[in-house]
C-alpha cells in the first residue's frame, strides 16, 4: 500500500524540526527510512506546502528518491486528498513527520488488519481511541471516505488534521481500530515531536540504539526507557496531551471515551 507522509517546516511550537539532525541525517530522512521497513508498504510520498520554505523539503526528498506533493498549508486535508487524486490511490495509509519513531511492525499490524478484512472498513487506525504510545499512529483510510470528508468537512480542525470527520461518524463510516491490551502505554510515554524536550527525547533514542542496531523497534526503545529512566524524564511531563481536548464540544466520540489523560 501506498502511504502519505504529512511534512513542512513551519511549526508553532518548533519550527523546521522535521530538518533537525539526528545522527548526521535530517529526523524526516530517519523517519522515511523506517516506513520503508514496513512489509506492507509499497511507497512513500510526502505531502508538503507549496510554500517555498518547503523547497527544502522537497529537495531532500529528491535525495532519498521519494516522490513529493504539493499543496495547501493549513487545509491539509485538501493537501491529502489532492496527493491521493494525483497517485490513483484507492487507499493508503497516512502518517505525520512529528512521528520519527514509527515502529514498522506497528505500521504492518494495522495496515495487515486492514488488508485481511477486504471491503469490511473505511478507515482503520490504532489511535481511536488511543492505546500505543504516542507516536505511534498509523491511519489507513479509503479514498471515497476521504473524498466524503474533503467535500463535506466545514471545520478548520477537520480540515487541518483530516480524518476526524470521517473518525467521528462510526454511524456513517465503517471504523476499526487495533488497540493494545495496556492503554497506559499512550498515557506514560510521548514519543512524539513537537516541543524541544520531544527532539531531545527522540535524539537520544536514535543516538542509543541506531548505531547498534538501525532497526530497532517499539520493544527495543522499552527497554531502553527501563535501563535509562533519565532518557524517558527528558519529555514524560507532556506524556497524554492530545488536540482534542481543544475540541470536545465539536467531537461526539471523544469525550469519556479514553481519550484524554485522566488526573
Amino acid at each position: 500500500m501506498d502511504a502519505i507522509l504529512q511534512a513542512r517546516m513551519s511549526a508553532t511550537r518548533l519550527p523546521g524540526k522535521v530538518l533537525m539532525p539526528v545522527l548526521g541525517r535530517p529526523i524526516l530522512s530517519r523517519n522515511i527510512e523506517r516506513i520503508r521497513r514496513a512489509k506492507t508498504i509499497d511507497r512513500v510520498i510526502v505531502a508538503t506546502t507549496d510554500k517555498r520554505e518547503d523547497d527544502a523539503i522537497q529537495r531532500l526528498c529528491e535525495t532519498e528518491g521519494v516522490p513529493v506533493f504539493r499543496g495547501s498549508e493549513e487545509d491539509v486535508l485538501d493537501r491529502t486528498y489532492r496527493c491521493m487524486k494525483y497517485f490513483k490511490m484507492e487507499q493508503c495509509v497516512k502518517f505525520t513527520a512529528d512521528n520519527p519513531l514509527i515502529d514498522p511492525a506497528v505500521i504492518d499490524q494495522v495496515v495487515g488488519f486492514y488488508l485481511t478484512h477486504p471491503n469490511e472498513y473505511d478507515y482503520v487506525s490504532n489511535n481511536h481511541p488511543p492505546t500505543w504510545q504516542d507516536g505511534q499512529e498509523v491511519e489507513v483510510f479509503t479514498a471515497s471516505a476521504l473524498e466524503a470528508a474533503w467535500r463535506e468537512a466545514s471545520q478548520p480542525f477537520q480540515r487541518e488534521h483530516v480524518t476526524p470527520f470521517i473518525w467521528d461518524q462510526p454511524e456513517r463510516f465503517r471504523i476499526g481500530n487495533v488497540a493494545r491490551v495496556d492503554d497506559r502505554w499512550y498515557r506514560d510515554y510521548r514519543w512524539t515531536l513537537d516541543y524541544p524536550e520531544d527532539y531531545a527525547f527522540i535524539k537520544a533514542v536514535f543516538e542509543e540504539l541506531c548505531p547498534s542496531k538501525p532497526d530497532f523497534v517499539t520493544d527495543d526503545v522499552m527497554e531502553l526507557l527501563k535501563r535509562r529512566p533519565d532518557v524517558h524524564a527528558i519529555n514524560a511531563n507532556r506524556a497524554g496531551y492530545v488536540w482534542y481536548r481543544e475540541h470536545l464540544d465539536a467531537l461526539r466520540t471523544v469525550a469519556g471515551s479514553g481519550y484524554l489523560k485522566q488526573g
